[in-house]
């Protein structure tokens, strides 16, 4: 059993999430990813579900599916 619980970003971090998502990288590498995080003062696993939350409601923004391998912004 998981006692994993769930985070929410401070307005800080998401500001800093958000800007690193629109301005940097949609798909960041695991080291930028851990730049992120450490810039966030979040974990980088916290990190990585908070881009792919984000970037599932980014595609549904924009009209694409939620889940796309072939396709790179």
């Amino acid at each position: 059993m998981s006692t994993e619980k769930s985070v929410t970003p401070t307005e800080e971090q998401l500001e800093i999430l958000e800007y690193n998502f629109s301005k940097v990288n949609k798909h960041p590498d695991p080291a930028t990813l851990c730049l992120i995080a450490a810039e966030a003062g979040l974990s980088e696993e916290e990190t990585l579900k908070w881009f792919k939350k984000r970037l599932a409601e980014w595609r549904r923004s924009e009209g694409l599916p939620s889940e796309c391998g072939s396709v790179r912004d």
